[in-house]
């Protein structure tokens, strides 16, 4: 099956990416709007959680209430997540309901209501998602290294703290809606059965008025300790580790995801066959291949008990040292079957096509098709991958564990 993509910039600098899937009866927006974590003053850490949760509560001519029916009318299953540079909102419903759902998020991101009566409820979601957090040590622990690892402001948390969680009101809120949710920086990805003419002539109705400004800049400071300890009353230890890689946008960013898929892709991977299987060191081992615009890491994770901790680090390092001597061709090949289903999957979804769509145009300027990645993972060959662990070994690692006491180090990281 062929797919083509289709694009259009609005004089205001908002971005629609879309992809029609004509076999669908589907179509699924997502919305990333420049109003992440890394611009919260660190005084008032969650501040754009807050803001999210709180655009929710009521937008245009519907009250909070009446926001949320309206979408469950329509069947639009949606999520809305904050992350490190977007506030991301997201919806797939049937193909007929797309344009009504559109202009309901279009209230959203223009007519929000912020009402101050439900600023405490609000912080009281955020506190929940606070309390989640301390309740998964894995996830506590991703947080951490990845604030380790990354340099300010691109490593902070999106649930913020409880301090700055405190600390915000609702002028807080305002202001940073004000400041960040703008048209310029903003992609909507579209995905399914649509017609482009009327997606592109209701989106500029929509909001091809809104009224563009400039986006604050950021300024980065240097990032954590390469190693680090959070103490934990439990049996069992995490280890995070990271370590340098390439981002989304490097040509070589799939030979990186190919050494890792090779390093941690299913059952017969070998961090999963060597230290799980072959050693029974572990519960559970990961790796994964994560970016940001302008950088990207490998992050690691692996649970165990607190007696072993010691042993799994060390053989894991090792695993993950051993990459660079490179790999063999069938285990390339048996990640790209695995790939290759994931794509026939991702063509099924209008919903995670969408998201890519919207993701490919942030870091690149323009959407993959499906078949272009496709061409891409055929082209993967063990020298090319090989190749590139010779010029980008793994080394220099970040090490952050959670649990009852801090593990000795290898030489060089402290």
């Amino acid at each position: 099956m062929t797919s083509s993509t289709l694009s259009h910039t609005f004089d205001n600098g908002l971005v629609l990416v879309a992809e029609p899937i004509a076999s669908l009866r589907s179509a699924a927006f997502t919305m990333l709007v420049p109003a992440g974590c890394a611009n919260e003053p660190d005084e008032l850490s969650g501040l754009g959680g807050f803001t999210c949760e709180m655009a929710l509560r009521g937008a245009g001519e519907r009250d909070s209430r009446q926001f949320i029916l309206d979408l469950e009318n329509l069947g639009v299953n949606r999520h809305e997540s904050v992350q490190n540079i977007h506030a991301g909102f997201s919806g797939a419903m049937l193909a007929e309901n797309l344009p009504e759902a559109l202009a309901i998020y279009a209230d959203l991101l223009r007519r929000p209501h912020l009402p101050p009566e439900q600023i405490e409820a609000s912080r009281s979601m955020m506190f929940q998602e606070l309390r989640a957090v301390e309740d998964e040590p894995a996830h506590k622990l991703m947080l951490e290294l990845r604030r380790c690892y990354y340099p300010r402001p691109w490593n902070k948390s999106p649930h913020g703290s409880q301090p700055g969680v405190e600390a915000i009101g609702i002028e807080q809120v305002r202001t940073h809606f004000s400041r960040y949710y703008r048209p310029g920086g903003t992609i909507i990805g579209v995905a399914g059965h649509f017609d482009w003419k009327q997606l592109k002539d209701t989106v500029e109705r929509l909001l091809g008025d809104w009224e563009p400004q400039e986006l604050p800049s950021i300024v980065e400071s240097p990032a954590g300790p390469r190693y680090d300890h959070l103490p934990y009353d439990s049996n069992q230890t995490h280890v995070g580790i990271g370590y340098a890689s390439v981002p989304y946008r490097d040509p070589d960013y799939f030979q990186a995801w190919g050494a890792v898929g090779v390093l941690s892709g299913g059952s017969s991977s070998r961090l999963f066959t060597e230290v799980r299987e072959r050693r029974g060191l572990c519960y559970s081992i990961n790796a994964s291949q994560h970016t940001l615009k302008d950088v990207g890491a490998v992050l690691c994770y692996v649970g165990t008990s607190a007696d072993r901790a010691r042993e799994t680090l060390d053989i894991t390092l090792a695993e993950i040292e051993r990459l660079a001597e490179g790999i063999e061709e069938q285990e390339l090949d048996r990640l790209k079957a695995r790939i290759k289903s994931a794509l026939i999957m991702q063509q099924e979804s209008s919903h995670s096509r969408s998201a890519t769509l919207a993701r490919d145009w942030y870091h690149l300027g323009r959407a993959r098709t499906l078949e272009e990645v496709g061409r891409i993972i055929d082209e993967l060959s063990s020298r090319s991958i090989n190749a590139y662990l010779e010029k980008h070994p793994p080394d220099d690692f970040t090490i952050v564990t959670l649990g009852p006491e801090k593990l000795e180090t290898p030489d060089g990281i402290s």
